[in-house]
């Protein structure tokens, strides 16, 4: 068994994709259309044939809801290992990258909280000891 799509909500599926690949730097793998519909999924250059992550429109109210619960209490919707948070935060910053949460150590990792003005936070994370 393999994990092969994980799926997110968003606000506007175009802001999306451009968030995420202009800025986090992933790749668009699949978008497709049917009539008001949107299969819209991006994937690591890293790992152009692993791990996909679906932008899915945020139209069904129970995913609204869900989006906005998890963003009101500070929950990240999605966690990307990096190899060295400082150094995504800060090119992260200079693209004008909003953080919820700065560069912070915790127990066996070091994290950080961004907003992917899409109506999620995204975490950042390296474990200890390069592990990610």
């Amino acid at each position: 068994m393999k994990i092969k799509i994980m799926t997110i909500y968003v606000e506007d599926q175009e802001k999306a994709r451009r968030f995420y690949s202009d800025v986090l730097g992933f790749t668009k793998k699949a978008d497709f259309s049917n009539g008001g519909y949107r299969w819209l999924t991006v994937a690591s250059p890293e790992e152009p044939n692993g791990p996909e992550l679906q932008l899915a429109a945020n139209a069904n109210p129970a995913a609204r809801t869900y989006q906005q619960a998890l963003f009101q209490q500070g929950q990240p919707a999605a966690l990307f290992y990096v190899d060295d948070v400082q150094s995504e935060y800060d090119r992260l910053k200079g693209l004008g990258v909003k953080f919820t949460m700065p560069v912070t150590k915790v127990t066996g990792s070091t994290i950080a909280i961004l907003d992917d003005t899409c109506g999620n936070l995204v975490q950042i994370v390296a474990l200890d000891g390069g592990k990610s």
